[in-house]
């Protein structure tokens, strides 16, 4: 009976961090897509992927998990660049990819 119940202990934590891991890459598509609608670059692959993940201490002192997600973009079509983005929870709190062309003054 005891064997039963860690089981399903495992069971249940396993699915809350499964559960979780989807809902961050969920909250990392949006931004990426948002990101690259605001930059006027096209989103590549429709998707990310995580490429770490690991334990840190939140703000309010909490344990929880930083996961770091990659994604592609283009300017172009032709070109392809890397965006990654780190989300603690579902808080945004690094972000490197697509930025908007600034027009670059004329020479004087």
């Amino acid at each position: 009976m005891p064997t039963l119940v860690i089981l399903m202990i495992l069971a249940g934590a396993a699915f809350g961090f499964w559960s979780a891991g989807r809902a961050a890459a969920e909250r990392a598509e949006v931004v990426g897509r948002n990101a690259c609608e605001a930059a006027g670059v096209q989103w590549l692959d429709q998707t990310v992927h995580v490429t770490a993940i690991r334990l840190c201490r939140g703000g309010d002192g909490w344990l929880g998990w930083e996961r770091t997600f990659r994604f592609d973009y283009s300017r172009d079509g032709e070109d392809r660049h890397v965006g990654r983005l780190v989300l603690r929870g579902d808080r945004l709190v690094n972000f490197i990819g697509p930025v908007s062309r600034l027009e670059t003054p004329p020479p004087t």
